[in-house]
C-alpha cells in the first residue's frame, strides 16, 4: 500500500509517499503526477521518500519520470539514496535555464 500526500504553497509542490512503491499503487501514482504536475510549472516539485519501505522496478521507473519532469527526490536512508544516485545517472543533465 502507498499513500500519496500533496502539499503546496507558492513556490513548491511537496509529494510525501509512504509505504510500498509497487504493484498497484503505480498506476495510481502515475495518474496523479500526470494530473497535478501539468499546470503548476511555476512551482519547485519535491518527492519526499523518507517513508517509503519497497521500491519495485515499476516504482523505479515512476522515480526515472518524476525526474526527468523536473522533481527534485529527497531521501535519507541508505539504500534509496543509492538508488536515487543510481536514477539520475541515468538522466540526461538538463542545462541551467538562469
Amino acid at each position: 500500500m502507498l499513500r500519496i500526500t500533496v502539499t503546496e504553497s507558492a513556490s513548491e509542490q511537496r509529494w510525501i509517499l509512504q509505504g510500498r512503491l509497487g504493484g498497484s499503487s503505480i498506476e495510481e501514482l502515475t495518474e496523479n503526477w500526470r494530473s497535478n504536475r501539468g499546470c503548476l510549472t511555476s512551482q519547485n516539485c519535491i518527492v519526499d521518500l523518507n517513508e517509503v519501505t519497497a521500491i519495485d522496478k515499476d516504482g523505479e521507473q515512476v522515480l526515472l519520470m518524476m525526474i526527468r519532469d523536473g522533481a527534485k527526490l529527497v531521501a535519507t536512508g541508505l539504500y534509496t539514496k543509492h538508488l536515487l544516485e543510481s536514477l539520475l545517472a541515468q538522466t540526461p543533465v538538463r542545462p541551467d535555464p538562469n
